[in-house]
């Protein structure tokens, strides 16, 4: 079985697992108590913490350790926000931020506060020069993750910070995908990581908060304000932190030419693909791509069956039926969603044998779906697709059928009430080079006009 499934946890480090059994033995006792074993534990916990900070690029009093991620990031962004509330309730984020960021944004909204969702070109990248448009006198943080988490696309954090520090505001980075391969550059404010991304266990993330931000905690911020400390799990945070850094000189070129040959090859094997992601600022081991005409639920358990685990982002396999909002947001095909994300010596004969595979794969589940009996009619000039109570990708089938039966500078009207057919229908015009006209209104759900262009 292979692994192919880093970006969401990697199994422990085995640094990781000699610090975490070692500390069971040593860091039971309660740090804040002054006798023996307690300050032999906060010895431990005070070596943690300074390890954690070398790593991060901060003070050691800069840093707190927190039960996860996505505390940290609720807690980073309540925090700034409440420290600056007289500067007033206007938050930036990106529009492929993490979901812990966006449900920050969104419990912003619901509190009064105001949000803009910087958008992002189809690579997954922001442009700095949007971030510095959305700042208001108002604004109180920004957010930007340091790397996407479903397409590995890297973000220009340096020069979004350089913005936002000319205008006197804070900005958080969300770090969970990119800490493992190195520090974040730039002059960021606020900065959230999480263990089992780089190999630690479950349950530890770490909070940043430079010295002279204004930050008024909303709740715990530190590990002994969420109960009693999870000593030997931060430990091995800490230890594993610092063992991944030490082998990401050497492992990341290997993981990025085995990325690179994915990227490569794909396109070629399997026809009509789409590769998603910056092909050059991406993370070392992270490929994403799309297959029309695929189910993506289907596609991830045959690729289970031949012993891959990997994820997707296709509304395929959401049980709310809606496409992920990273590929939404970048305006790519989300059907038949594939991310590969090779962790830590993963074997170049895996990857050879994934490549092998996935032609077959993705053939068998083209070959299953098949071509649907369609409900087509002429309306003044108009060829209609009816598709109505038709799931991802069939609607996408259904035009790629038929629009060869219209004469070029033709219109094809597909009805669909399909929430991912608002973005594959236009993702697939771009891929075939055909003209999409728009959407409009129906009777029942929505009707998508393409204009044959070749």
């Amino acid at each position: 079985m292979s692994y192919f499934d880093a970006a969401s946890s990697v199994p422990l480090h085995p640094v990781a697992r000699q610090a975490l059994l070692a500390s069971l033995d040593e860091g039971w006792a309660d740090p804040a108590r002054l006798y023996r074993e307690g300050r032999r534990a906060r010895m431990l916990l005070d070596a943690a913490r300074e390890a954690a900070a070398e790593a991060v690029g901060c003070r050691p009093d800069e840093l707190g350790f927190t039960p996860s991620g996505t505390a940290a990031v609720h807690a980073g962004a309540a925090g700034a926000l409440g420290g600056r509330r007289r500067v007033g309730r206007h938050l930036i984020v990106s529009a492929v931020e993490h979901s812990s960021v966006l449900h920050s944004a969104e419990a912003q909204e619901k509190e009064g506060g105001s949000v803009t969702r910087v958008s992002v070109g189809r690579t997954g990248r922001v442009d700095p020069a949007a971030y510095a448009s959305a700042l208001r006198p108002d604004t109180a943080l920004a957010c930007l993750q340091s790397a996407n988490h479903e397409v590995g696309t890297v973000q220009p954090v340096a020069e979004v910070a350089e913005v936002c520090r000319a205008a006197d505001v804070p900005l958080l980075v969300d770090a969970a995908q990119s800490l493992a391969w190195g520090p974040v550059e730039g002059e960021w404010s606020l900065l959230t990581g999480s263990a089992h991304k780089w190999g630690g266990p479950a349950g530890v993330g770490l909070l940043v908060v430079r010295k002279g931000v204004r930050f008024a905690a909303q709740g715990p911020t530190d590990e002994r304000g969420y109960g009693f400390e999870n000593l030997p799990a931060i430990v091995a945070a800490a230890a594993s932190l610092r063992a991944v850094r030490a082998e990401a000189a050497q492992e990341a070129p290997r993981l990025r030419e085995l990325t690179e040959r994915i990227r490569t090859r794909v396109p070629r094997l399997v026809p009509d693909v789409e590769v998603v992601g910056d092909p050059e600022r991406r993370l070392p081991g992270i490929v994403t791509f799309s297959c029309l005409y695929v189910d993506g639920e289907t596609l991830l358990h045959e690729l289970d069956r031949e012993g891959f685990s990997v994820s997707s982002g296709s509304s395929c396999t959401s049980s709310t039926l809606t496409p992920s909002h990273v590929l939404k947001a970048m305006g790519v095909l989300s059907e038949g969603n594939v991310r590969v994300s090779l962790p830590r010596g993963a074997a170049a004969e895996d990857v050879e044998r994934f490549l092998a595979v996935l032609p077959g794969a993705v053939s068998g589940v083209r070959e299953t779906l098949g071509a649907p009996v369609m409900e087509t009619a002429v309306r003044d000039d108009v060829l209609v697709v009816d598709s109505l109570g038709k799931r991802c990708p069939i609607p996408v089938i259904e035009l790629a059928k038929v629009i060869g039966d219209v004469p070029v500078g033709g219109l094809i009207r597909v009805l669909s009430d399909d929430e991912a057919a608002k973005l594959d229908i236009p993702a697939w015009c771009e891929m075939r080079e055909q003209e999409y006209v728009g959407e409009e209104p129906a009777e029942q759900g929505t009707a998508f006009l393409v204009r044959r262009s070749s």
